[in-house]
């Protein structure tokens, strides 16, 4: 991906609080994420979260978080992000995830696109765009030298709101390989299927299919590649328009830290109601005491716990080596280094779902984890999650072998 030129200089555009703090928007996310875990249940029927919570988060700012300053974002920042996913994730997995999903491909418009198509993708402020990385339907380029887009593109998280969508069509070159074509469909040009809430977990998080037919879609829309597969060693037009290495740094080890961003916060909730059920739920067997005087239950919470904390400490860690690494400057956003963060991620992903799957969800009892319960939908949401492409094919397998290749040179991606 190569720089483009510095777009001139243009007036911001106003922000709804010029005065808002980072630290102002995590914790707001902290107070939202306690309202939401006592509606998990009409989450999961509705299938997304509320149109009442869609209208706090809007006017918290987390749709802005990632938008650039100038078109009236508030360019926070890839450590803060995370907390605000973290903390929803942990009041509710469903919201959480489909948040995420949502919001976080404001960083990958910023990076990859240029100032033309920014300014309008980013031109009503507040931005939801679900995307999906497995390529689907077909572009055709138009007589205008845009595209026309048809398809229909599975397990779109976000959709319910979203102001755009980001996907991948197949474009035929005559080879019988269609290469892929990275685009970005304004709201109008697609439809939200009918087709989300039968899974076994994060049943609310609003991951329902997208329809285009015809879809038109500005040349300055799409890109000739593919989002896991973008190198941002030679600089990106986000990089040189915004002037912030946030905007330069790659793609692929971002949405991994999504992932474990993710896991972290479902881990988080796990414990909180584990330590609910802690305080108020006695021993079966004598001597009959509460579960926090409890030597068995004192050892599997300690045991969780220091996994759920460690796996939080990755994901800090694994956010200050990428903003590091773009700060260095974009010879620095390596596969090799994009993929050691990943690694960091995986481990994180590991930990956060060891201390529900061994410790928490075992030792609940099985009252705590009847249909409906807090610990039986988080166990059910983490499980979805690691049934999930891009945890169990990419981060837990492929991404191991492509570290290897990259560092030891024997394969495409370069050290």
């Amino acid at each position: 991906m190569k720089a483009t030129a510095s777009a001139p200089e243009t007036t911001a555009s106003p922000v709804p609080e010029p005065g808002l703090t980072p630290d102002e928007v995590v914790a707001r996310a902290e107070a939202i994420a306690h309202d939401l875990v006592g509606r998990q249940a009409e989450t999961e029927q509705r299938g997304f979260y509320a149109e009442d919570t869609h209208e706090r988060f809007r006017r918290a700012g987390f749709y802005r978080i990632l938008v650039p300053r100038r078109y009236g974002g508030y360019e926070f920042g890839v450590e803060t992000f995370m907390r605000v996913v973290v903390a929803l994730a942990r009041g509710c997995p469903s919201t959480g995830w489909m948040y995420c999903l949502g919001a976080a491909h404001a960083h990958a418009v910023a990076t990859l696109f240029g100032e033309r198509a920014q300014a309008e993708i980013f031109a009503g402020g507040d931005f939801v765009c679900p995307a999906t990385v497995a390529p689907s339907g077909t572009g055709v380029r138009a007589p205008d030298g845009g595209w026309t887009v048809s398809g229909t593109w599975r397990y779109c998280s976000g959709s319910p709101y979203a102001t755009h969508f980001m996907g991948h069509a197949l474009v035929d070159d005559g080879d019988g390989e269609g290469r892929p074509l990275l685009f970005v469909a304004p709201r109008s040009e697609f439809t939200r299927l009918d087709d989300w809430g039968g899974q076994l977990g994060l049943r609310g998080s609003g991951s329902h299919g997208v329809r285009i037919e015809n879809g038109r879609i500005p040349a300055h829309f799409a890109l000739d590649t593919h989002l896991s597969q973008v190198n941002v060693t030679g600089g990106t037009p986000g990089r040189a328009l915004h002037g912030n290495p946030m905007y330069g740094g790659g793609p692929l080890s971002f949405m991994i830290l999504e992932d474990a961003a993710l896991a972290v916060g479902m881990a988080k909730g796990a414990l909180d109601a584990y330590e609910e059920l802690m305080r108020s739920r006695r021993t079966l067997f004598p001597p009959v005491v509460t579960r926090t005087e409890d030597p068995d239950f004192q050892y599997w919470y300690g045991e969780a716990a220091g996994l759920v904390h460690s796996a939080e400490a990755s994901l800090l860690g694994a956010v200050r080596q990428w903003e590091e690494i773009s700060a260095r400057g974009p010879e620095h956003v390596t596969p090799e280094r994009e993929l050691r963060i990943a690694s960091v991620c995986r481990e994180a992903v590991r930990m956060s779902w060891r201390a529900v799957e061994r410790y928490l969800f075992p030792t609940a009892g099985s009252s705590a984890i009847r249909h409906g319960e807090r610990m039986e939908r988080v166990w059910r949401d983490m499980s979805m999650q690691q049934s999930h492409a891009g945890i169990a094919v990419f981060l837990f397998t492929a991404a191991n072998r492509e570290l290897s290749r990259a560092y030891f040179g024997t394969g495409d991606a370069g050290r």
